[in-house]
């Protein structure tokens, strides 16, 4: 049968990414103990399209999606994938973002109680031919913070609320960070963690806890942008918290933006 993708386009328009989006299909990503967490991933796969020709193979990427869905994928797994692409799509580069729910296992501070916390999370990776994966984890992590001024100015109690840190990181070539090692040291940098069961002993801990550890937005981020900075191999990092405020109809908000040497 003709092939129409591979005819000829005279309008001189190269096109940097054309494929699938919004593809919905179960992944296998690796754990840091060395198994696997089968997730519902939402998947965008792309390569560059040469201006000489009308259009790419769209079922062929849908082909390599699904030989990889069977397989446990983390960063070097996602460099294979993108060779892969290329290769059946016959093109110079190729890029893929993948963004699912992952669930790690909180314990109680006092009961004990074990249960699952869901945590977004995205893998993001580009990769032209011949030349190192430029790859970049994303995580959005909850937290407690509490109002330093509120506590200041208060005579009964400060007002407190849930937040968000989302963190996107780039390490060098050969280096990476677990998600579950990115988490925990997102979570150390709010007022208090966000646990999914409490008892009533583990909720006096935390609200003790984010009382004694009062921080405004500002310094969640302050304090999240010093501990990036420690991270083995990281090479570029972008953080957003966002404080879902008890008293105002808004939320507070700081972002900062870093390359590493």
């Amino acid at each position: 049968m003709k092939d129409v993708q591979n005819s000829c386009d005279e309008r001189g328009i190269a096109i940097q990414k054309v494929g699938v989006s919004d593809v919905h299909l179960p992944f296998l990503i690796q754990t840091k103990n060395g198994s696997f967490q089968s997730v519902l991933a939402k998947i965008k796969l792309t390569v560059n399209l040469p201006q000489e020709f009308k259009g790419t193979h769209m079922s062929r990427f849908i082909e390599v999606l699904s030989d990889w869905s069977q397989k446990p994928v983390s960063a070097k797994e996602m460099e294979y994938i993108l060779i892969d692409t290329i290769d059946r799509l016959h093109a110079q580069s190729a890029a893929i973002d993948i963004n699912f729910k992952y669930f790690i296992e909180k314990t109680a501070p006092v009961s004990g109680f074990t249960s699952m916390l869901d945590y977004d999370c995205a893998f993001s990776g580009s990769l032209t031919r011949g030349q190192h994966l430029n790859f970049v984890l994303g995580l959005k992590v909850p937290f407690t913070s509490l109002c330093p001024c509120s506590k200041e100015i208060s005579c009964y109690g400060a007002h407190n609320q849930r937040g968000i840190m989302r963190v996107k990181i780039k390490h060098q070539p050969g280096s990476f960070i677990w998600i579950e090692d990115l988490a925990e040291l997102m979570e150390a940098e709010g007022s208090c963690q966000v646990y999914p069961l409490l008892k009533r002993e583990d909720e006096k801990y935390v609200t003790e806890k984010a009382y004694e550890n009062p921080k405004f937005v500002e310094d969640v981020l302050r304090d999240l942008v010093l501990s990036l900075r420690k991270v083995e191999g990281a090479q570029w990092f972008e953080v957003e918290c966002e404080n879902y405020e008890s008293i105002h109809n808004h939320s507070a908000y700081a972002a900062h933006v870093e390359t590493l040497k």
